[in-house]
């Protein structure tokens, strides 16, 4: 298997590392979740983890095999299975407190989020449609419109349940519209008429919250973080008690204080925790190795001959590392809270699978552009060859 390894060395590494800081920082942020439910046995909750891991290096193994033209044609595919699912999600899929996130596997009993499948289903089918239309990328009818109707449905279905990733998303396509070229004056309409919508958004959130079903938790959101109330902005308290307390060093693998009472110590939190076990230096490590991730993604971009690969690789790395910087500035208390986990290292079930899969498609485009390569200079070689032996 590692013979068959092939695409960025480097993005490997960054996820084999983001993967073993997962398994120490969930082993040591369960114990409150595992005496909850588990009598103690924390060991439960980092075998599953590790397993869940493990499967997603297999699936990002197995998709990097595979050769990243074949995703543009599944595109067409999903992104029309996408819409109806995330419908189903709204009406009839699992809840978490006010929003219906997830929908069971059957036979499976596990549960997925449909916005994950409709993350990689969009940017991959945008990816397409730019590359398809650089002849006329300037013209409305034929590109923008074409470009902005799916964005706009997959992001209005996926907004009551979960405005973060909502908005995280469309932001991935707007940068991948900007690179693609799209023109700037009807990106400048666009972003013009959202500036608007959010406006009246806010208003209606702020004047009118029970008029929309999540209306009340945005709205204490917003004004909690504004006002900093320690009763009601827990979780953020405790996220900058932990990071206050740490120090450059921490405090110690397993020695956090913090973890027992943060209730989402080992998701979507567990960048605070981190950094108050392992201090302010592991802190920056994570963000650097992130930065990697985001510089090798671009490399591959630029690398790339063909329009689709290159505007695959980079919208799914913007993807990635958007949401991973989101994460973290919610831990610091820069962001309000987002339920956005830590990509590769929060615990997680599915999640981490289509993370797998997104950088197992990034590694795909990285594969090809090497084998390209590989074959460029071969012919280069052979072809002196050729004029050697002539003359």
């Amino acid at each position: 298997m590692l013979k068959g390894i092939k695409g960025d060395k480097v993005i490997w590494v960054v996820v084999l590392l983001l993967s073993a800081i997962s398994l120490v920082c969930v082993y040591s942020s369960v114990t409150a979740l595992a005496t909850r439910y588990k009598g103690g046995n924390a060991m439960y909750y980092l075998i599953k983890h590790g397993v869940i891991i493990g499967f997603g290096l297999l699936l990002m193994y197995l998709v990097h095999k595979v050769k990243y033209t074949y995703f543009s044609r599944i595109s067409q595919i999903a992104v029309w299975i996408a819409a109806p699912l995330l419908l189903y999600t709204l009406v009839k899929g699992i809840s978490a407190g006010e929003a219906n996130r997830w929908i069971g596997i059957p036979g499976t009993g596990l549960t997925f989020q449909t916005s994950d499948f409709a993350k990689l289903a969009l940017i991959s089918y945008v990816a397409r449609l730019l590359a398809s239309r650089q002849e006329n990328i300037k013209d409305f009818k034929t590109a923008f419109l074409p470009v902005i109707i799916p964005v706009g449905i997959i992001c209005s279905l996926i907004l009551p349940a979960n405005f973060s990733t909502a908005a995280l998303l469309f932001l991935t396509c707007l940068a991948l519209m900007f690179i693609g070229r799209i023109s700037l004056k009807y990106m400048g309409l666009l972003l013009a008429g959202c500036v608007m919508l959010v406006g009246v958004f806010a208003f209606v959130i702020m004047k009118y919250p029970d008029s929309l079903r999540r209306g009340r938790t945005w709205k204490a959101r917003i004004e909690n973080f504004r006002s900093g109330n320690s009763e009601e902005n827990y979780q953020a308290d405790q996220a900058k008690m932990a990071i206050g307390t740490s120090g450059m060093i921490g405090k110690g693998p397993g020695r956090s204080d913090q973890r027992n009472f943060l209730p989402q110590a080992s998701s979507d939190f567990i960048f605070a925790i981190l950094i108050e076990e392992w201090g302010v230096i592991a802190g920056a490590f994570i963000v650097f190795l992130y930065l990697v991730l985001l510089f090798r993604g671009v490399r591959i971009a630029s690398r790339t001959p063909k329009s689709f690969g290159s505007f695959l690789a980079i919208g799914l790395t913007f993807s990635l590392v958007f949401q991973a910087m989101i994460n973290m500035a919610v831990a610091v208390n820069l962001f309000p809270v987002t339920g956005q986990p830590l990509p590769l290292v929060s615990m997680g079930g599915t999640s981490i699978w289509f993370t797998s899969i997104a950088i197992g498609i990034i590694l795909s485009v990285s594969r090809d552009t090497d084998m390209l390569s590989n074959g460029a200079v071969k012919d280069i070689k052979k072809e002196k060859g050729d004029q050697l032996a002539a003359a």
